[in-house]
């Protein structure tokens, strides 16, 4: 049986001409239905000197209901916070990811903050869309020695349900990605074979905000207290780094994950790197979020269109939106939106499989092993224990 892969359906947006907003691009977006049933998308508009603000736009579909572009609304976010803005005039609100909360009846946006100490992770709520309310940084309580709080923080996404965390209570979950120090893929040498998983690579962190808290405000949805690392790099096309994509989101096999892997390329770019980013997916348990059900041996998405290839930077596709369409009866069909090259949006569709193909790594919810299996050329290995 062979694995997922997403068929493309076309550029979605991209930079309006002379608008000096979108400058530098229009790229990574959130998607998310609003209550009246139309689907918005929250793109990152990049102004000259990558100053970048969160946009929304209302989504167009053809009589087949395929998207085709969008109407342009407004900002939803302009950097105003302290945590948003730097001494220099630089910073920016970037590459937001949205969830309606169901036990909080509203929508929850994470996004990155170019705060004056590097990348942060931010919160903001909303009942409509159209109006936010900042909820500030995202804290973390430390763990097992490890600090959060003083190393940078991207790609943020929240579960839409509650989730049970390490003692068994609601909370809301988040998947994140630390940037500890020596994590960055230029400053790695990498063993192509089957490996420990090693905190020192970029990897996919959950952490929990228990919900259960009796006279607490929005702002404690910020403070997170239990975590364990998801996922780390195991595969040659992702062994640079990885990180969140769109916002879980349930399917038939559990929650789906899309997220970016970082592999490298031959030929450098013209900024000299040799990076490139390609897109994958998990599923992990609908009843335990911790557990990987399935994560797919080779990208289902690659840069090879020309949009995809050359732009503000070059060989990037980067899912960071998913639409489950229900509007069209088709609960097994997702379209993701995704950034390409950093300069515009496209959308693709993944289809649902009546079983899930085989996968790259293993970790049976039934079984709720400490360990997790992956596969390589010569079949599966055990490469890490899991917190």
């Amino acid at each position: 049986m062979p694995g997922f892969q997403l068929q493309r359906l076309g550029l979605v947006m991209d930079p309006g001409p002379g608008n000096p907003l979108e400058a530098e691009g229009v790229l990574n977006p959130a998607a998310v239905r609003g209550r009246d049933g139309q689907l918005y998308l929250f793109p990152r508009l990049v102004a000259r000197g990558n100053y970048s603000r969160i946009g929304i736009a209302r989504v167009r579909f053809n009589e087949t209901g395929n998207p085709t572009g969008v109407e342009r609304l407004g900002i939803a976010l302009e950097p105003e916070a302290d945590y948003e803005r730097r001494a220099d005039g630089s910073g920016g609100c970037e590459d937001p990811r949205i969830s309606f909360v169901e036990p909080l009846q509203r929508y929850v946006m994470t996004y990155t903050a170019l705060s004056p100490n590097g990348p942060r992770i931010a919160l903001a709520l909303s009942e409509d869309l159209f109006s936010w309310k900042r909820l500030g940084l995202a804290t973390f309580r430390p763990y097992q020695g490890i600090e959060f709080d003083g190393v940078g923080n991207k790609d943020a996404c929240v579960f839409p349900v509650a989730i049970p965390d390490p003692s068994g209570n609601p909370a809301m979950a988040i998947l994140h990605r630390p940037l500890f120090p020596g994590t960055c893929p230029d400053e790695k040498e990498c063993d192509p074979g089957c490996r420990a998983v090693d905190l020192r690579r970029e990897s996919i962190w959950i952490s929990y905000c228990p919900l259960a808290m009796e006279n607490c405000g929005p702002n404690h949805l910020c403070h997170f207290t239990s975590h364990h690392r998801l996922a780390s790099p195991v595969a040659l096309w992702e062994r640079l780094k990885i990180g969140g994509g769109a916002p879980p989101i349930l399917s038939r096999h559990g929650w789906l994950v899309l997220y970016h892997g970082v592999g490298e390329t031959e030929e450098p770019d013209t900024r000299g790197r040799k990076l490139s980013y390609s897109a994958g997916v998990m599923v992990l348990s609908a009843e335990h979020p911790h557990v990987i059900r399935y994560r797919s041996p080779q990208p289902v998405l690659t840069p090879d269109l020309p949009e995809e290839r050359r732009g503000t930077v070059a060989n990037v596709v980067f899912p960071t939106g998913i639409d489950r369409r229900d509007d069209l009866g088709a609960p097994d069909r997702f379209d993701v939106y995704y950034g390409m090259a950093d300069n515009r949006i496209g959308a693709a569709r993944l289809d649902m499989t009546e079983c899930l193909p085989p996968g790259a790594l293993v970790d049976r919810p039934e079984q709720r092993s400490n360990w997790l299996v992956v596969s390589n050329a010569h079949g599966p290995c055990p490469i890490a224990q899991v917190e």
